[in-house]
């Protein structure tokens, strides 16, 4: 189990983590959602040792991560896959991490595998591209078999397949009873992969739920209209106080019954040639729900018009052609990601 009580972290005059409390339980794959700035890395660095509270406890187990007597064997984490020395390989790194924290050989090869990295396990990893060097991460994280399992943006730079790879590692991994905290600004990925969610905004906790109970809670009940004379229409809707929002080019998402707006359209003579109900993504709530907590806001592109709240999620990333597909497999036992630095696990 993962834990922060009332947890702050300042830097000097700024404030990145803010009396936050939380809890990561096991045998659940939790979300942790925020925009960039929220707070979302620090807190994941605090919990493995690297950053000090300025207040609050970080706990994995009950206990800090200095007092962990086996921290490999106890919490993995992948922070960041590019902190490997660019001279050494896969293979090599992987084994100073294994000598140090008394794993076999045996085990190394095994993650090597697990991990799609078998082909390039003897080349030196600063030729390594984004992808092959979260593989890496991955690799260093699931070694030492821990309890607690934190990923920081896993699937970052991975193909379609390495994607999926990690959806289902990472409920495997809770199917076991681990608890995993796993960041992503992929939403789509988020919802077929988590749990439970945690969304912070500018250092605060926001939401801490189910995925369901927060579509259902701030999604609400939405139409989508489409029709020629959208601008018409919508002037009715104002004039009745109906909540709405503009989709697209000839659309509205409106906040009423489907029924109601099929009469008002025929009493009106307007031709609707889209009445349907709309179901609400975690794309759409989490924008409703991070709205005022963006940092940085762009300027609207020209031409772009209102932007869809059910548009989809960012495509995923293009595939690494120095990556062959990898095949999970139940009978390997999955861990958590870790670097080494100064003896320790990162």
């Amino acid at each position: 189990m993962l834990q922060v009580q009332n947890l702050t972290k300042r830097y000097g005059d700024k404030t990145a983590v803010n009396d936050m409390s939380f809890i990561v339980p096991d045998g659940k794959v939790t979300g942790f959602l925020g925009p960039n700035g929220a707070g979302k890395s620090t807190t994941m660095r605090m919990l493995v040792g690297l950053h000090k509270p300025t207040s609050g406890e970080a706990l994995v187990n009950g206990k800090n991560y200095q007092s962990l007597k086996s921290p490999l064997h106890t919490v993995g984490a992948l922070l960041d896959g590019k902190s490997v020395h660019p001279g050494r390989s896969a293979r090599t790194h992987l084994m100073s991490i294994a000598l140090t924290h008394g794993i076999s050989a045996k085990r190394v090869d095994e993650v090597i595998g697990m991990t799609g990295l078998s082909q390039v396990a003897k080349r030196k990893v600063g030729g390594f591209s984004l992808g092959m060097n979260q593989r890496l991460g991955i690799a260093s994280a699931i070694l030492g078999d821990p309890h607690n399992v934190i990923l920081d943006e896993p699937v970052n730079g991975l193909d379609p397949e390495g994607v999926v790879w990690v959806r289902q590692l990472a409920k495997y991994l809770a199917s076991e009873g681990r608890a995993v905290l796993i960041s992503s600004h992929l939403m789509s990925e988020m919802a077929q992969t988590a749990d439970d969610l945690i969304i912070i905004g500018r250092g605060r906790l926001l939401e801490h739920t189910s995925i369901d109970e927060l579509i259902s809670r701030v999604g609400g009940h939405k139409v989508l209209v489409r029709t020629d004379e959208r601008d018409l229409f919508a002037s009715l809707l104002a004039e009745r106080s109906l909540p709405f929002e503009a989709v697209d080019t000839d659309g509205l998402l409106v906040s009423a019954d489907a029924r109601d707006l099929g009469e008002l359209a025929l009493r009106e003579q307007i031709l609707l040639y889209e009445l349907a109900p709309h179901e609400a993504t975690l794309e759409d709530v989490y924008l409703e729900i991070t709205r005022s907590e963006v940092e940085y806001v762009s300027d609207e592109l020209p031409g772009a018009g209102a932007v869809a709240a059910g548009s989809s999620a960012p495509n995923a990333p293009a595939a690494d052609p120095q990556l062959q597909p990898v095949t999970s497999s139940p009978e390997h036992s999955f861990i958590d990601e870790t670097q080494q630095g100064n003896g320790r696990n990162i």
